[in-house]
């Protein structure tokens, strides 16, 4: 009795014992790390690097949904560590509303993958799930928010941080982990094609809206229910390549990169970032994808990052097939290992790998996978998935953020209120859905959608509001200009919706990447979005020409600028009564510019980049360094618009500037009739340094609500990260004289000066 009693009281003991350590909840991550990792076949590591093509891995039927016999097959061979944009739909995979996966289906999809994969594998790891998520989660039945220069024109940290929660909660419903974004290239210059996924040209604005973004993601707690991997794009330097070409090389020189390209990502991982992705450039000749100082030095021992690293789609490969450094591909795959890669999106390049960096790769991903808890709970709720992605609060967020991205850039007319009862809405973009939601876009229910012609019937009730396309984006017919010019003649106001567009159609030709292939014959509206680069800045087609014969009817005159990019905007703002750049402004831009224009919301977004008069002046960005060069003979060197700049509806005064070693501070009125947001912006200029610094740099800026008459203390505190630059030696000096300081509502807009002692 007594040997009984005893191995029924030490039988699960004993039966825990033989379950492996990686599996036991109670052990530390590093501990079934390095457990898991004992166990693994050469074959098992290498495939926890792949990151393959997902949405061919399931197969949909009606309602009803299972793996694909591709997934199986693939299984079998190599057990792969994730798969990239499984719930993806657009025009490149062919997933439309019919063929694609809604919320609910999506999340079957995602438990049926794991399901196989934990049970048909011989040690059962659960797979990452990596989904684009620029300004929403790229799957159907998600929201669309306004694209990241739009975000970035808030200039409000907290919203932006609102809506990443936002958006992680959504894909961490439907089953994903790894959220693909934010997008922290500086942009320099507007004609390259993937501006509008940026946060504009500034490094301190892009490092504060990145760190708020990957705040609201879970800020790398990965146990939060709804905390994503945020995978920071693209390391490093990608908006700044030669032309304005995607990809192209980029030549910059070590103290710009440190000062000005790398600052976001820094700030970024501090925030909690656990991966970035690699970039399709080069930097001084020397491929991002395979830059061991960039991945190993900079990223991991100097700033500390604990996450993994992504390549870009196919950038091993380019480093054969693009740049040519590498004599074949399993040369670029031992190259960018070594420089420390840890995953390969498309899963081609690390077919030959071993030694100790491959282990080290392998543990950083598996140590993400414990530490989101996948081994305990790989699968989801779809019912949730149902009824909360998309939900009405989510949906009120993407409203606030189309509201305050909105920039007045010109207003001698607005509000309009109620006094016009015929109103004209015309133009190429006044009622087309996919040109207002940018790239990465994936196929939309238009019943949720809301362009600027719906949104002024919704908000203007009693005036007749009547629709005409008039021109298109691209092409040149004149089938629509009479209907609208006779419309317009017959109107008491005219809102013309004019500017680019990224909506792909099934038409556009795309590269294994994605990217886009520009083509003479296909004059779809398409001019912006990856692969989409400008030569010219202007509108295309017959859009300028249609606002000059809208002007000649003599009616007022309302111009709204959809666009990715900052375009030529001369003509308008010399002659239309009120200029708004509304960039994308994702599904709900049409009620927020409905809004703006009937005076129920006053506008409060600023520029994040400035607006060129010209092709031929780039690059116009607000912080060059010194000396500031001389006028050209054709035309003065300023922007049309500067970096932070916009109007509201009341006016601000700043007064009573006070600087002292630790702290700056200043009272902003509302000197105006309406309340209000104002953004008030601090920069500084350094003198005499070792090294040449901008003539100007912001360094701090806040969003305050001001009601009419309310007047506030505005107070920075002065951190030693602030007075300092990067000098020769790529190592932070201290300033070592004053600083003057320049307070006001734009770069160009200063209206307070003082001096910091550092």
């Amino acid at each position: 009795m007594f040997r009984i009693t005893t191995l029924l009281i030490f039988l699960p003991v004993l039966l825990f014992s033989q379950v492996p350590a990686y599996k036991n909840p109670k052990l530390d991550v590093h501990t079934r790390t390095t457990d898991l990792l004992s166990r693994m076949s050469y074959e098992e590591k290498r495939a926890q690097l792949l990151c393959l093509m997902g949405w061919e891995m399931y197969e949909k039927k009606g309602r009803s949904v299972a793996v694909s016999q591709k997934f199986k097959d693939l299984m079998k061979v190599k057990p792969i560590g994730a798969l990239w944009a499984v719930f993806r739909a657009d025009p490149w995979t062919q997933k439309t509303l019919e063929t694609g996966l809604d919320p609910e289906l999506a999340a079957e999809v995602a438990n049926e993958i794991q399901r196989y994969a934990i049970e048909n594998t011989r040690l059962g790891i659960p797979i990452f799930l990596a989904e684009e998520s620029p300004h929403g989660h790229m799957a159907i039945g998600t929201t669309v928010f306004p694209t990241g220069i739009g975000q970035a024109s808030t200039w409000n940290r907290d919203l932006v941080q609102k809506a990443w929660e936002v958006k992680a909660k959504e894909i961490r419903l439907q089953g994903a982990h790894i959220a693909y974004g934010p997008v922290l290239d500086i942009s320099r210059d507007p004609r390259w094609s993937r501006v509008e996924e940026s946060f504009g040209e500034d490094p301190v604005l892009t490092g504060e809206l990145g760190a708020a973004a990957v705040r609201g993601a879970g800020g790398g707690n990965l146990q939060l229910p709804f905390s994503v991997i945020s995978t920071l794009k693209h390391f490093a330097a990608y908006g700044s390549s030669e032309g304005g070409h995607n990809g192209n090389a980029v030549n910059i020189g070590p103290i710009d990169l440190h000062q000005n390209f790398l600052f976001p990502f820094e700030k970024a991982i501090k925030a909690g970032a656990l991966s970035i992705m690699t970039s399709y450039n080069s930097i001084d000749g020397v491929p991002s994808t395979a830059d061991e100082y960039l991945l190993n030095q900079v990223l991991r021992r100097d700033w500390g990052f604990k996450g993994f690293v992504v390549s870009d789609l196919f950038s091993i490969d380019g480093i054969y097939s693009a740049h040519r450094v590498a004599p074949n591909l399993s040369a670029a795959g031992k190259m960018a290992l070594n420089a420390g890669v840890d995953m390969d999106l498309g899963g081609n390049a690390f077919d030959k790998l071993e030694g100790e960096q491959l282990d080290t790769a392998v543990y950083r991903i598996l140590a993400r996978k414990f530490e989101m808890g996948l081994f305990e709970h790989p699968f989801v709720d779809p019912k949730k998935a149902k009824t909360e992605v998309r939900s009405q609060r989510n949906k009120d967020v993407a409203l606030d953020v189309a509201r305050e991205s909105v920039v007045l850039l010109k207003n001698e007319i607005l509000p309009l209120g109620d006094r016009y009862k015929r109103i004209a809405v015309v133009g190429p973009n006044a009622h087309a859905i996919y040109n207002q939601l940018g790239d990465y876009t994936a196929p939309q229910d238009e019943g949720e959608m809301v362009t600027v012609y719906e949104g002024i019937k919704n908000l203007f009730p009693e005036s007749d509001v009547k629709y005409a396309k008039g021109v298109a984006i691209r092409d040149t017919s004149r089938k629509g200009w009479e209907d609208a010019m006779e419309l317009a003649r017959i109107s008491e106001i005219i809102i013309a919706v004019v500017g680019g567009s990224s909506a792909r159609d099934f038409k556009t030709v795309y590269e294994n990447t994605g990217a886009a292939q520009t083509s003479g014959q296909n004059l779809m509206d398409m001019e912006n979005g990856e692969g989409f680069d400008r030569a010219t800045l202007g509108l295309l087609g017959l859009q300028e020409e249609f606002l000059k014969a809208l002007k000649s009817t003599g009616k007022p005159l309302v111009v709204i600028y959809f666009q990715g990019r900052p375009l030529e905007m001369n003509w308008a703002a010399e002659n239309a009564d009120a200029l708004l750049c509304a960039w994308y402004p994702g599904a709900y831009g049409g009620t927020a510019l409905g809004e703006i224009l009937k005076g129920k919301y006053n506008p409060s977004g600023r520029l994040p980049i400035s607006v060129a008069k010209s092709v031929g002046q780039l690059p116009v960005y607000y912080n060059k360094r010194r000396p500031r060069g001389n006028d050209y003979v054709e035309l003065d060197q300023e922007a049309l618009y500067p970096f932070g700049y916009g109007k509201s509806y009341t006016k601000f005064e700043y007064s009573d500037l006070s600087v002292g070693t630790f702290e700056i501070k200043f009272r902003l009125k509302n000197i105006g009739s309406v309340d209000g947001y104002e953004v008030p912006q601090v920069y500084f200029s350094p003198q005499n340094t070792s090294v040449v610094q901008a003539e100007k740099q912001l360094k701090y800026f806040d969003k305050v609500f001001l009601k009419a008459g309310e007047e506030k203390w505005i107070t920075f505190t002065v951190r030693s990260e602030d007075v300092e630059y990067v000098n020769r030696n790529l190592q932070k000096e201290r300033y070592k004289d004053p600083v003057a300081i320049g307070v006001g509502s734009s770069s160009r807009d200063i209206v307070l000066r003082g001096s910091l002692r550092p």
